[in-house]
């Protein structure tokens, strides 16, 4: 398996955890992610999940769904399953316009712990992100930037300084600014 797997892992169960401490009254709130609201940001990690559970397991492309369905713990669990394989880490994805499958488990890192860390601020919930994932996501997400940002993943990079936390550093260079506050 890709060393990869247990960041993800971490990831995951780090974003469950956020995400099923989210209450209904916090829907509507403004996240660090300024195209979402917490409600529409919820949606949106659904459908990380399930389109890199469909793309590590060499299926299409699956487009944006429209309606939040709460069932984000259980399509992370199923992605997760998937990426158990050692073929989801082999060869590339034609879906992702023949991206290598190592890059893409960890484009779906960077959403789970940028993602985790956009609820956590909007909803004021704890979310902690280890050293070992924070410097793997600073070197992957340096590398990927301008891809990043051509393709409106990324935003404008936030400077923050270089003796920063390395998660401070990711969210900088991912165009977050790690001091945002509702």
């Amino acid at each position: 398996m890709n060393e990869i797997l247990p960041l993800m892992k971490g990831a995951a169960a780090r974003t469950t955890e956020v995400v099923r401490a989210v209450g209904d009254d916090q829907l509507g709130l403004p996240t660090p992610c300024s195209d979402f609201d917490v409600k529409a940001l919820l949606n949106h990690l659904e459908w990380v999940a399930s389109l890199f559970e469909s793309v590590a397991a060499g299926g299409p492309f699956v487009p944006p769904k429209q309606d939040y369905t709460g069932d984000f713990p259980e399509r992370v669990e199923r992605m997760l399953a998937v990426y158990e394989r050692p073929e989801a880490w082999e060869g590339v994805s034609e879906a992702m316009g023949g991206l290598p499958r190592p890059v893409l488990a960890n484009m779906a890192l960077t959403d789970l712990v940028a993602h985790g860390w956009d609820l956590s601020r909007a909803t004021g919930l704890d979310y902690e992100v280890d050293d070992e994932t924070a410097a793997t996501l600073v070197a992957f997400c340096a590398q990927m930037a301008p891809m990043g940002r051509e393709r409106g993943a990324f935003g404008p990079e936030v400077r923050v300084p270089d003796d920063a936390p390395a998660l401070d550093r990711f969210l900088g260079i991912i165009g977050r600014d790690p001091a945002w506050k509702p």
